[in-house]
Parts: C-alpha cells; sequence; structure tokens
C-alpha cells in the first residue's frame, strides 16, 4: 500500500512539473511575441491607404502593338519607364506594382488631380524629329495629305499651320537626357534642353545642315520635334548656321510659350523615353484626405466604443477571466498591428473596418474556452479551477482550429480574387484570426492559468467565473427544451425567409457599385444641402439623363454616370457648385467596363469558390452530410443579406463583397462549433436518437453562440452607428449576416443534418461522458462519467 501510494505521489509529482514547465514555456513564448510585437510597433508605422490619406489611385492596362506584345515582360519595362516618371513628379511615397501580366497599379498620395496625372502616366512618349519638307496645304487653302504615308506625315505647327514631314530622322532613343531651364539673360523664358547621344549627334548635324541651305523664313528650314504624334516645337535653323555645315554639338532646345510646369513636364516624358506599349487607364479613384480623416476617427471611435462594451459585457459574464480575457484582447490589438507593420501591409477603409471586426472575432475562442471549461467545472467531482482550465482548453481546441481555418479560408479568397481596397480587407482579417489564436491560445491561457494558481483564487473558485454553469446555461437544462422535435418545420422556416429576400432581387433589382458596372462616381461636401431630385433635374437639363444622383450625409451629394468624360465632369461640378455653394470634391472613382465585367465575374468566382472550399474542407474534417447542410445554411445566409440589401436599395460594391464573404466565414463558424459537438457526442453515444444528440449540442453551445454574438454585435453597432456611409452598409451587412448566421447554424444546419443523415444502426449502449445529475439545489448540471471500453 506504501509503495502504491508512494508512485501515486511521483505520478502526481510530475505531471505538477510538467504542467509547470509548460505555463513557463508558455509564458516566454508570450513575452517574446509581446516584446517583439511592441518593438515592431514603436519602429515602423502602417502604411495607410489612400482612402486614408488621400490620393490618387490609376490602374493602367497595357495594350498590344502590331509589333509589340503587351506580355509580362513588356508590362514590366512599362513598369520601369513609368517609375522615373513618378520620381521626376516629385510624389512622397508612391506605390507601383505590376497586377497580372497586363496591369499596373499606381498609388499616388497627396495628388488631388487624376487628369494631370493619368496624361503623364499614360502618354507612350514617342519622340522623334523630322525634316520639314514644306507646307501641305493646297492653292485653295485645303490640307494636302501626305503623298507617300510611308515616307512622309502631315502634321500642323504650333500655330495650326499643316507641314509635310520626312519621316523621322531621330527617335527617342537617340535621347540621353532633357531637362527644363530658364533663359534668364535671353529673355526667351522656359525650354528644354535634350541632350542627344553619339550617334543622335551625327543625325542631328545631318538634319540641321540640310535644313539650313533654305532661305530664311522658308519652312524647309525648320526642324520639326514630335512628341506623340503630335508636333510640339519646330524651330528654325539659326540664320548664322552655314548650308551643309549643320549644328554641332549633341544638345538642341526646344522652344515655345512653356510655363515652368510645362517645361518640366515636357522635359519629364522625354528623359524618361517611351513606353514600350500603349497603356489605356481602366480605374481612377481619388480621395480627398478630409473623407480618410474622418473615417479614420468614426473607426477609432467605432472601435473604443465597441472594445470598451465587449470588454464590460465579457468581465460581468465570465469576471476574473473576462477580465484577463480583456487583458488578452489588448495584447491581441498589438500583436495585429505589430504583423500588418511588419508584413508591409496597407492599411485601407475596409481593412480598417475588418481590424474593428476582427477584436469582436476575437472574443470567440475565449469564449469556446470559458464555456467548455464551465462544463468540466461542473462535471468533475472534486473540480478546481486549474484542472477545469487545463480541460477547457484541450477541449475548446478543436473547434478553434475548424472555425479559424473557415475563416482562413474566406480570407484567402478575398487576396485571391479580390483588388484595391477590397484585398487589403482580406490581408487584414487574415492577421486577425491568426493574432486571435495567439491571444487565446497562448496569452489568455498562460493569465487564466497563473490566476488558477493563486491560493486566493483556489479559495474562492466562485470569482473565476468558471465555477457556475452560467444563466443561459441553467435556464436551458431546467427547461431542456426540444428544438429538434419537427426539423422539416424549421427547414421550412428557412425556405420561406429565403424567398422572401430572394423576391427582392426580382422586385427592386440590385444597385451595382461602379466596380462592377464600370462608369464614374464623384462625390461632393457642399456648403449647403442640396435636394437629390433637384440635383438630377438640373442635371437632366445640362445633357446628362442618365446619372445617378443620391445624398451622402447631411451636406454630401454623389453623382454616378456611366460615361462621364474629364469635361463633362467639369460640367456636373459646375452644376453642383450653382445648388449647393461652395463645393468640393472629395471623391472621384472611374472604372472602365473591362475593369467593371473582371470584377463582376471574378466576385462570382469568389463566392463558388467559397461555397465549394468550404464543403470540401468539412467533408474531410467530418463528414458530407455535415459539410453539405453547413454550406445550404452559408447559401441560405448569403440570400438574406444580398436580398435585405436589395430591399433596403443599398448598394452592391467591393466593400459588400468584403462583407458577404465575411458572413460566409462566420456562418460556417458557428456550424463548426455546432457540429464539432455532435460529433463528440455521436462518438460517445451509440443509442440516442440523432435528433436527441443534435438537440443536446444546441443547448451546450447555445451559450457560447449568444456570448460571441453579442460581442460582434457591440462593435457592428458602434461601426454602424458611428461611422460613415460606406462603414455603416459594412456593417450593417454583417449585423445581417451575424443574425442569419446565429439562427441557420442552429436550425437550418442542424436540422438538414438531421435529414440528410443515414439512419443509425443498433448498438450496444455505451456511457456519455456528458450525463445529467442533479446538485444539492435540484437543478440539472452537467456532469462526467468515464467511458467504459468496448
Amino acid at each position: 500500500m506504501k509503495r502504491r501510494n508512494n508512485r501515486q505521489n511521483n505520478r502526481q509529482n510530475n505531471r505538477r512539473n510538467n504542467r509547470t514547465k509548460s505555463l513557463r514555456v508558455r509564458a516566454l513564448l508570450a513575452l517574446a511575441v509581446i516584446a517583439g510585437s511592441l518593438a515592431i510597433a514603436l519602429t515602423t508605422p502602417v502604411r495607410l491607404g489612400l482612402d486614408l490619406r488621400g490620393g490618387t489611385q490609376i490602374m493602367l492596362e497595357t495594350r498590344s502593338t502590331p509589333t509589340t506584345d503587351a506580355d509580362a515582360a513588356a508590362t514590366d519595362r512599362t513598369v520601369e519607364v513609368l517609375r522615373g516618371r513618378i520620381d521626376a513628379l516629385g510624389v512622397a511615397e508612391p506605390t507601383l506594382v505590376r497586377s497580372g501580366d497586363h496591369r499596373i497599379l499606381v498609388e499616388l498620395p497627396g495628388v488631388s488631380d487624376p487628369k494631370k496625372a493619368a496624361d503623364v502616366l499614360g502618354r507612350t512618349a514617342q519622340l522623334t524629329v523630322h525634316a520639314v519638307l514644306g507646307p501641305a496645304r493646297t492653292a485653295d487653302g485645303a490640307t494636302a495629305p501626305a503623298t507617300d504615308p510611308a515616307k512622309e506625315r502631315v502634321l500642323p505647327d504650333e500655330s495650326g499651320q499643316p507641314l509635310r514631314l520626312r519621316a523621322a530622322d531621330l527617335t527617342g532613343r537617340d535621347v540621353e537626357g532633357a531637362d527644363a531651364r530658364f533663359d534668364q539673360q535671353g529673355g526667351a523664358g522656359w525650354h528644354v534642353a535634350v541632350d542627344f547621344s553619339k550617334t543622335g549627334q551625327d543625325q542631328w548635324r545631318q538634319i540641321t545642315a540640310q535644313a539650313a541651305c533654305h532661305p530664311a523664313g522658308d519652312p524647309r528650314r525648320r526642324v520639326a520635334i514630335v512628341l506623340d504624334n503630335k508636333l510640339i516645337s519646330s524651330p528654325q535653323v539659326d540664320p548664322s548656321v552655314p548650308c551643309g555645315t549643320g549644328i554641332p554639338g549633341g544638345t538642341t532646345q526646344i522652344t515655345g510659350s512653356f510655363d515652368d510646369t510645362e517645361a518640366r513636364e515636357l522635359a519629364l516624358l522625354i528623359s524618361g523615353g517611351a513606353l514600350p506599349v500603349p497603356v489605356e487607364t481602366v480605374e481612377q479613384r481619388t480621395i480627398g484626405a478630409t473623407l480618410g480623416d474622418a473615417a479614420i476617427e468614426a473607426a477609432a471611435w467605432a472601435a473604443g466604443i465597441g472594445t470598451a462594451l465587449t470588454a464590460l459585457f465579457i468581465i460581468a459574464v465570465y469576471r476574473l477571466m473576462g477580465l484577463l480575457a480583456t487583458a488578452a484582447l489588448a495584447c491581441y490589438a498589438l500583436v495585429s498591428y505589430a504583423a500588418l507593420a511588419a508584413l508591409g501591409a496597407t492599411l485601407t477603409l475596409p481593412g480598417l473596418a475588418g481590424f474593428v471586426l476582427a477584436i469582436g472575432m476575437a472574443v470567440d475562442a475565449n469564449v469556446l474556452v470559458f464555456e467548455r471549461t464551465r462544463e468540466e467545472y461542473a462535471a468533475r467531482s472534486r473540480p478546481t479551477p486549474r484542472s477545469a482550465l487545463t480541460a477547457g482548453f484541450r477541449g475548446a481546441l478543436s473547434a478553434i482550429a475548424d472555425s479559424n481555418i473557415t475563416t482562413l479560408i474566406a480570407a484567402a479568397l478575398l487576396f485571391a480574387f479580390a483588388s484595391g481596397p477590397v484585398r487589403g480587407f482580406g490581408i487584414t482579417l487574415a492577421v486577425g484570426v491568426l493574432a486571435s489564436m495567439v491571444s487565446a491560445l497562448v496569452i489568455s491561457r498562460v493569465l487564466a492559468e497563473y490566476a488558477a494558481n493563486r491560493p486566493a483564487v483556489f479559495r474562492r473558485p466562485r470569482v473565476t467565473g468558471i465555477a457556475s454553469t452560467g444563466w443561459v446555461r441553467d435556464r436551458l437544462l431546467r427547461r431542456d427544451p426540444f428544438l429538434m422535435r419537427r426539423p422539416r418545420r424549421w427547414l421550412a422556416a428557412s425556405a420561406a425567409l429565403a424567398v422572401m429576400a430572394a423576391s427582392g432581387i426580382l422586385v427592386r433589382g440590385l444597385d451595382f457599385g461602379i466596380e462592377f458596372t464600370g462608369g464614374r462616381l464623384i462625390e461632393y461636401a457642399t456648403s449647403a444641402p442640396v435636394d437629390p431630385d433637384r440635383a438630377r433635374t438640373t442635371l437632366t437639363d445640362a445633357g446628362f439623363p442618365r446619372a445617378v444622383v443620391q445624398s451622402s450625409g447631411d451636406t454630401g451629394l454623389t453623382v454616378r454616370a456611366e460615361k462621364l468624360t474629364n469635361a463633362d465632369e467639369a460640367t456636373v461640378t459646375e452644376t453642383i457648385s450653382d445648388l449647393g455653394g461652395e463645393t468640393k470634391k472629395i471623391r472621384d472613382e472611374l472604372i472602365g467596363p473591362s475593369m467593371g465585367d473582371e470584377l463582376r465575374r471574378n466576385a462570382l468566382i469568389a463566392l463558388s469558390l467559397a461555397l465549394g472550399a468550404q464543403l470540401l474542407y468539412l467533408a474531410v474534417r467530418f463528414r458530407w452530410f455535415f459539410g453539405t447542410a453547413t454550406v445550404v445554411a452559408l447559401a441560405h445566409d448569403v440570400v438574406i443579406v444580398i436580398g435585405a440589401f436589395a430591399w433596403l436599395g443599398k448598394p452592391i460594391d467591393g466593400v459588400f463583397l468584403a462583407a458577404l464573404l465575411t458572413v460566409i466565414g462566420y456562418s460556417v463558424n458557428d456550424s463548426v462549433v455546432l457540429f464539432d459537438r455532435v460529433r463528440e457526442l455521436l462518438d460517445r453515444d451509440r443509442t440516442t436518437s440523432l435528433p436527441r444528440l443534435t438537440n443536446r449540442a444546441i443547448l451546450q453551445t447555445l451559450p457560447r453562440t449568444v456570448n460571441t454574438g453579442m460581442g460582434a454585435a457591440l462593435i457592428l453597432t458602434a461601426l454602424a452607428v458611428l461611422a460613415d456611409d460606406t462603414l455603416a452598409d459594412f456593417a450593417l451587412a454583417l449585423l445581417i449576416g451575424l443574425a442569419a448566421g446565429t439562427y441557420s447554424s442552429v436550425f437550418t444546419a442542424a436540422s438538414l443534418t438531421i435529414e440528410l443523415h443515414p439512419p443509425r444502426k443498433a448498438s450496444r449502449p455505451r456511457p456519455s461522458r456528458f450525463t445529467r445529475r442533479h446538485s444539492s439545489s435540484g437543478q440539472n448540471v452537467v456532469s462526467t462519467s468515464e467511458e467504459t471500453p468496448r
């Protein structure tokens, strides 16, 4: 007996030592993560997107020519030429990256004139130098065509007089550089000095030698300099140059009525070189810095208030453990920020919303652990907070891993198939999910286990918040409702909800944003409120009958049209100014038709792949009927969210797509937690009917669903109330998806699983680990009994 007691004591001591070592390792890891994150946060700022700091974003698309294909190599060469032009513009911290084989994304912070930027970037800068063959006008004053288009061309000079030009003698390849200069002594004003290469010097001497043989005033004594098929300068050879001699040296001057800006721009185009292939602007966005400041302030207020309310709710429910979880959430925010800074990610407006949303999602892992810990505490004959916490973390690990992986799948699809701000949202969401796992499984666990080991906590277990089953669980156990008695009725109700939502799509239609339809959207801030109907009528009279006018805030107005040139934009701005007084353009977005078609196609691909990826993962991780039920439930949620936006007349844009894919992740997240418990009960109980087991799983996981939903709802409500229109619509979509996902995981997915599950075969009874016993107060609580070997 003494030897047996010694062996038991040794085993207990070994287990205690192992737990202590594990706690120390996790503590060291947590400290390393926090210290590293703090160092990165203090030294590396997060890059803000243009929608937060203001500027212009241009998406260029390369086009093939008869001689050059616009492949990836040609696009890379184009990027390098454009980089030189942007550097010469003096833009601080520009971004220039290739997107696919044919597109180039350009971000110019602080540039508020997109037309000028697009003109400089889009010009091919094909510089050529030609000998002038003479005037191109006939006796009756008409312009005569070129006699041989292969050997000559006709272009008007600076005064509009058409000239016949010989084929190019010099091209941009013969130019080494160009510089804008001001002639103070001669009074010629601004001009551009062009430096030729060795070959270019010889060609220039020959051209000017031939031109010098003609008398002064003769057009043939001029040399034409052409840029992008436009004659920009045609200077005469100085009379002092003798015939046949030419102008020596490698530098010439392009003179004209230039101001300093025009001279520098021309020098920039010449010295930057010709683009290998032409480019076309397919997307253009201009965001005013004031809009970005307002968005940051609104999101900051929403994050502060929503996080404070969530923290108070978690502390009220879980007491000491809730307080420690709140501290872990603060560490989570630090880790997320540091990860974004370390990755060099750009924080955009949807990304900022994703960061706020991830705070609410980070609560879920802690809630899963604490609810499982409550079950373990109630089930043990001699419970302690430490043992219950260890079992709770171990029991919740599977559900945490599965639910976060499904969210990461949605984030990966956003990154793979979205563009611009929505892609940034996918990065932020993925970082948030990974940081939440570190926060819950490492930092929160270290804090919770350290507190549970304190003698004061050991003597007062109720202060931990895990020594009781909780108000929601107690009421459910007392009433024990059989929710899955008639699963087909729940399926009928779900189908009715889906039909009601889908009818909105048929009756009201979907208001697709310009990301999907193409066109131009301009948002104005006016000094006086403008009635949208009056503005619409006025714009119709001004020649824009198809313009869509909507109010944006108290003194804001958005105008959207399929085709709106820069000249049209000036007319629209003038019209709005007449109605609203002092008018400021705070956003200008231009999406080409090809870009809109591609975004619409990518949205459908992303949704289809999301459904397929979720089904495949759940079929492998669980069973096929679980996966099918989950996918049907999330399709139900997607239809409800889209239908609700159709009934409300809200825009379907890129930010809405981000919200929709997040709803998919949340819907699957809820279903995975429920099915993880159903799977556990199925493995332990082979005799109870599936409806009864599913009902038991619903009652056991419902407290987690309620508490997690409350945490996310507080964050989203703050965002919907305090944020601007874009973030408010984003929060509204997620609130609708939150409600639909909570309903569908319990009543749609669970009911469909019961209908799809094959009939269970009778087997020898096995004691369930989760059985019911009565406490001294007469209340039903969950208890655990060991499994008997088969």
